[in-house]
């Protein structure tokens, strides 16, 4: 893949495809030790949903499903 003379590059048809990445599909780069993440927008919300999740410590996990549910 060649990175065009604006910053353009092409995501791979096989690539496109497989991620659901069409026209107008918002993406974004995440900076990583050894390169770039790319991630459609949405994909990102609920990542660091999750991730917001691994986070959190000495909780019990019932009493975290508890707090989920809003029980």
């Amino acid at each position: 893949m060649k990175v065009m003379e604006r910053g353009q590059v092409t995501i791979p048809k096989q690539y496109r495809e497989k991620y659901g990445i069409s026209k107008n599909t918002e993406v974004e780069f995440i900076p990583k030790d050894n390169g770039l993440l790319i991630m459609k927008k949405n994909d990102i919300k609920k990542f660091r949903e999750v991730f917001g999740i691994l986070k959190k410590k000495n909780i019990h996990t019932d009493r975290y499903i508890r707090e989920i549910r809003g029980r």
